[in-house]
């Protein structure tokens, strides 16, 4: 299996980010989540900044996950959006996520860009390794119309909410593999969200305390 550099991002351009924006809310806190101690509203993070991104000649590939523990040091407008894009598909996630029989979902926002014209891609080959584990999705929330054809004209997209078990740790090394391909990359956004972490609950604690 040969690995993949991380590539420009290129994604969540004018009609990325309005698509996306357009989209998100709340999801049943899972475990995770709520011993999680970390206060909303004091995250200068951007997407870019820890979005996992690889491509494979026809696309590129973007993961972001939507774990509490994740978005919550994410910039407040984007954190919004991605809780209202959650909140909006909340019924379709509830669903995919009682037919698998999972009571705590993780969900991971995954992005198709097409690189070349007619790009194909395989949206259930997405996977992940965490802690040693291979998951793959028991559940996949489209956002896009032509996400059902599974194929892209250049520059375009494909967005869905891809619904995982429990189990995968953000905190950790994670990688993410599609058709044979891995990339690691996650581990330096580990590095930065640990960091911002530190810096939210300074932060906070300095609000509370002036």
């Amino acid at each position: 299996m040969r690995r993949l550099g991380a590539k420009r991002l290129r994604g969540w351009a004018a009609k990325g980010g309005l698509l996306v924006a357009g989209f998100l809310a709340a999801y049943p806190h899972s475990p995770l989540a709520a011993q999680d101690s970390l206060p909303v509203g004091y995250g200068t993070l951007k997407r870019d900044d820890i979005v996992v991104r690889f491509a494979t000649g026809q696309v590129e590939i973007q993961i972001l996950p939507l774990d509490e523990q994740v978005i919550r040091l994410l910039a407040s407008d984007t954190y919004r959006s991605l809780r209202d894009l959650i909140k909006s598909k909340q019924t379709d996630i509830d669903d995919q996520a009682q037919r698998a029989g999972v009571r705590h979902p993780t969900l991971v926002l995954v992005t198709f860009f097409g690189d070349v014209p007619q790009a194909r891609f395989v949206a259930e080959d997405v996977n992940l390794t965490s802690r040693g584990r291979l998951f793959r999705s028991v559940g996949i929330v489209p956002l896009s119309p032509v996400w059902s054809s599974q194929q892209l004209e250049a520059h375009q997209q494909a967005v869905a909410i891809y619904v995982f078990e429990e189990g995968i740790s953000f905190r950790e090394q994670l990688t993410v593999s599609y058709e044979g391909l891995t990339s690691d990359s996650w581990s330096r956004a580990a590095r930065v969200l640990d960091q911002e972490r530190a810096r939210v609950l300074a932060r906070a604690q300095a609000k509370q305390n002036p």
